[in-house]
């Protein structure tokens, strides 16, 4: 399961001797970057774990720190980017290796499905060419072998015709077969960690149906772990088993998806929620006020303040810290943590 790091690293270590190591361990991980305007503090020590076989969706707005997180996670930062924290993929931490030992577990410890396929796939090779050489890259495998790998992970997206679309170029596919051969190419190596960046956007909404059907069946026949970032509310209903919030670099709430979605605890969830369209909604949709802070110049106290409509005196001077409002689930809200003292 997705759960959030409650106690202190030393209570945890005691667990980690009697049991396997999740897939993937993120522990208090920061990153900033150093810009004319000071110190951008994109990811605020965030922590959680997801189990194999499990899919965690973070959702937020644009700017909240998801995708800067998951290139984090992936080590495909730029060199100004100063990392705190540890992550660990089956208890590796991948923070502490060298650049070139990430760069060969990249693909077959974890791999990354990004955002935009066309940009993503190389508009001049095959799509043939582009899953042999990612294959070939981190095994032993012949061309030969390596085609017949690239012919069964177009059958495992769901491709039709793959015997065809591998002679294919980038261009001549629709968005949503470029999607499936990204994620092809992302499982080329069986990777136990699956990092996919808003890996539905700009797809028509049969076409996303049938990506989220195939991580669904991913996690199911591979038993890989699957982080989704997405800012589609939706989504993370239809598809993810466990739910993060980030608002401002922070996680402001996370817990089972169905619990925080159905029971929010925190304003900017229940603001996302109320700004999504969802299956039967007849309400006018209610928008955010405001805007997300400038990371460069985050507001004392709670980022979401400014925005909050409940917000207090102390929101404006003080950071809450992240506490249970549930069984498994998490809030970092003034208000929150009333409803458990």
């Amino acid at each position: 399961m997705t759960t959030v790091l409650e106690r202190p690293l030393s209570a945890l270590s005691a667990r980690a001797n009697s049991e396997a190591p999740p897939a993937l361990e993120i522990r208090h991980v920061s990153v900033s970057f150093p810009t004319r305007d000071g110190l951008v503090r994109a990811v605020n020590d965030v922590s959680f774990t997801v189990g194999e076989g499990r899919i965690l969706a973070i959702l937020g707005e644009s700017g909240s720190g998801k995708s800067v997180l998951l290139r984090t996670i992936l080590g495909i930062q730029a060199p100004s980017a100063r990392v705190r924290g540890a992550v660990l993929v089956q208890g590796t931490d991948l923070l502490q290796l060298p650049a070139a030992e990430r760069v060969r577990l990249r693909g077959s410890l974890l791999s990354m499905v990004f955002q935009n396929p066309m940009t993503a796939l190389d508009p001049v090779y095959t799509v043939e060419q582009q899953i042999v050489e990612s294959v070939r890259r981190h095994t032993k495998m012949s061309v030969g072998q390596a085609r017949d790998r690239a012919l069964e992970l177009l059958r495992l997206v769901q491709i039709d015709s793959p015997e065809r679309r591998l002679t294919a170029y980038p261009f001549e596919l629709s968005g949503g077969m470029r999607q499936r051969v990204v994620i092809a190419m992302a499982l080329a190596c069986k990777p136990r960690v699956l990092l996919a960046d808003e890996p539905t956007t700009a797809l028509d909404v049969t076409v996303q149906a049938r990506v989220l059907d195939l991580f669904r069946s991913i996690r199911r026949e591979l038993g890989t772990a699957i982080v989704l970032v997405t800012h589609d509310v939706a989504v993370a209903a239809e598809v993810a088993d466990d739910v993060q919030v980030m608002y401002a670099g922070r996680v402001v709430e996370t817990g089972p998806v169905r619990t925080v979605i159905g029971q929010p605890e925190h304003p900017y969830t229940r603001g996302l929620l109320n700004a999504n369209v969802g299956p039967g909604h007849t309400a006018r949709l209610v928008a955010i006020p405001g805007q997300p802070p400038n990371p460069a110049q985050l507001p004392e106290g709670c980022a979401f303040a400014p925005r909050c409509d409940s917000a207090l005196g102390a929101c404006r001077t003080t950071v809450p810290e992240l506490v249970r409002v549930g069984a498994l689930q998490y809030a970092r809200c003034i208000h929150a943590k009333e409803l458990i003292d």
